[in-house]
């Protein structure tokens, strides 16, 4: 996603400033150009991205302990598991920015932590079966664009067999995923509309810091939680932001 608004600073040479959410090799080619505010995965990933003239700032799109919070809620709504398995898609987010926490988190829960990578939408159903084959399984499915785009078949898979599962986000969670966690989306593009009107009135895009997620949203799906045969603890609704009936 892409909006532009007309600035004035300076007045001739710069006539826009843009903001995106986007590869950040885009997001390179924009900001030799325009003053440009982006989402992208960790701040070192953004600094890399930051050209001669400083024309570059943004906001992570997530923290990297969110990782280790993922395994820690699969573990409460879940206690049986003995499994975590990270679904995964190597065009993403790099996997090693969230890895420490879930290591961390898996270690500390007593969990197995496996990676599988899916590279296709036609091995995502021997992923998700073979999570059901054994007991004790459970998926935290990754933040990437290749699940963005199939997650209606992963919510259908994993309700099928019947595999506890977290998602990067709340949306997940409200189209019928047991659980989504992740930062607010809509908060962050407020903070990039208040960076883009800094930028407006004067401010150099090199003088705004790289800022990670502030507000976090966290969605239980009851309805399937029922159907997988969960009790969620009254514990975990008090810190959901939404709960599905």
């Amino acid at each position: 996603m892409v909006a532009t608004v007309p600035r004035t600073w300076p007045p001739a040479s710069h006539p826009w400033a843009t903001i995106m959410s986007t590869p950040l090799s885009t997001a390179r080619r924009a900001a030799a150009a325009d003053p440009t505010v982006c989402r992208t995965v960790a701040p070192a990933a953004l600094a890399r991205g930051t050209n001669a003239a400083g024309n570059i700032t943004g906001f992570t799109v997530d923290d990297s302990a969110v990782g280790g919070k993922w395994v820690e809620l699969l573990k409460q709504i879940a206690p049986t598991i003995a499994r975590v398995t990270l679904l995964f898609n190597p065009a993403g987010p790099p996997l090693q920015f969230y890895m420490p926490s879930i290591q961390t988190a898996a270690s500390s829960f007593n969990v197995q932590l496996n990676v599988v990578t899916v590279h296709a939408k036609d091995e995502i159903e021997g992923v998700i079966a073979g999570e059901a084959r054994d007991a004790g399984g459970s998926l935290i499915v990754m933040p990437n664009a290749f699940n963005t785009n199939n997650r209606d078949l992963i919510i259908k898979l994993a309700a099928r067999y019947r595999v506890p599962a977290i998602y990067f986000s709340a949306y997940c969670a409200q189209s019928g995923g047991l659980m989504g966690y992740g930062s607010d989306y809509a908060e962050q593009w407020r903070q990039a509309a208040g960076y883009v009107d800094r930028i407006l009135k004067g401010t150099k895009p090199a003088d705004l810091p790289v800022q990670a997620p502030t507000k976090f949203e966290f969605v239980i799906n009851l309805k399937t939680a029922k159907e997988l045969g969960l009790t969620v603890p009254d514990k975990m609704l008090a810190l959901g932001d939404e709960v599905v009936e």
